[in-house]
């Protein structure tokens, strides 16, 4: 099959030619329809989080169609198309999946990090942690729940959810064009902040909803905020995002990657305000957001780009040039 793998000498992805996965016991085997392109996926190839296989092909917001089924694979049926998450397996025995904490477990595995992800023709994946996909999103669309929703979904649900009145939203990239749709539908003003100059991605932001949109820096927000969600990896929106939230308030980092946070004065903390990150998912998450999503058919934006041109996306997303999010087609 043809597949593109991370390049050891950094921040490119190059193709290959590898077997077709065989299914393992709890196994399902895909052929990929379609493979959102994560920022978590700019990390692994630009180096800024550390290798755990030399050569893995990245993607973890797969959606596939069920080729194979390993020996005790029973949830899905051949022909059946279902989505491919980050969190690829837990151990299921240390403190916190005892805890009911999955995301948390000590020895996880990930998609397309610790086994083979999307970013290929076929993709194996254990069916446990597999989800079916409502079906009125098509395949390039479905592709970006996977992560950019999900993920999204667990820092709004942090953040109190339906709770906060004021929601800012730091980075208007693929999580938060979705989590705006969201929020927007549970009665929430939404604030959407972007890199300086980025009148596009303002646009883009208030005609999804937002009530405000403008410049992480420079320009003044209208309204204390009731919690924040930081999509993008600048260690420097914390204190900014804590300065435009009033006391009592949560803001949540949502990625799995950021840059030194610089010091800040105790004041922007003090008054009960919360800092909190966002570390994976949980089965019980998917399961919740695909309920909601079920329910609202959010409107997802994607760029897509042929498999080949994996490359090309890459640097898409890395220059924020994709409203929405990059989707690529096998």
């Amino acid at each position: 099959m043809f597949a593109m793998t991370i390049d050891p000498t950094g921040r490119k992805l190059v193709a290959q030619r590898k077997p077709v996965p065989a299914a393992g016991d709890h196994d399902v085997v895909v052929r990929v329809l379609a493979c959102g392109v994560c920022r978590t996926d700019l990390h692994l190839i630009d180096g800024e989080l550390p290798p755990h296989r030399d050569c893995v092909v990245p993607g973890h917001e797969v959606v596939g169609q069920v080729a194979a089924l390993g020996s005790k694979a029973t949830r899905f049926t051949v022909g059946q198309r279902v989505g491919i998450p980050w969190l690829g397996g837990t151990c299921g025995g240390c403190p916190f999946c005892a805890m009911e904490r999955e995301n948390l477990c000590d020895f996880p595995v990930f998609t397309g990090y610790d086994r083979d992800g999307g970013f290929a023709e076929y993709a194996a994946a254990d069916e446990r942690f597999c989800f079916a996909l409502p079906p009125h999103y098509d395949d390039a669309h479905a592709a970006p729940l996977l992560c950019a929703g999900l993920i999204g979904f667990r820092a709004w649900s942090l953040a109190g959810a339906a709770a906060p009145r004021r929601l800012g939203l730091y980075g208007f990239g693929a999580a938060a064009h979705i989590i705006c749709q969201i929020a927007v539908a549970r009665g929430q003003e939404v604030f959407a902040f972007t890199r300086a100059g980025d009148r596009a991605g303002q646009d883009f932001a208030r005609s999804l909803g937002a009530v405000w949109a403008g410049a992480s820096s420079g320009d003044a927000v209208p309204a204390l905020l009731d919690a924040a969600l930081i999509f993008a990896p600048a260690g420097e929106l914390v204190p900014a995002a804590l300065a435009a939230t009033r006391k009592g308030g949560t803001v949540v980092c949502a990625g799995i990657h950021m840059s030194a946070i610089p010091s800040f004065d105790y004041r922007l903390l003090w008054g009960e305000r919360v800092l909190k990150s966002v570390a994976n998912l949980t089965r019980a998450d998917g399961d919740a957001f695909f309920n909601l999503v079920g329910e609202l058919a959010l409107q997802t934006h994607v760029q897509t780009f042929a498999l080949r041109d994996a490359n090309a996306a890459i640097q898409a997303v890395r220059a924020g040039t994709v409203n929405g999010a990059a989707v690529l087609i096998p």
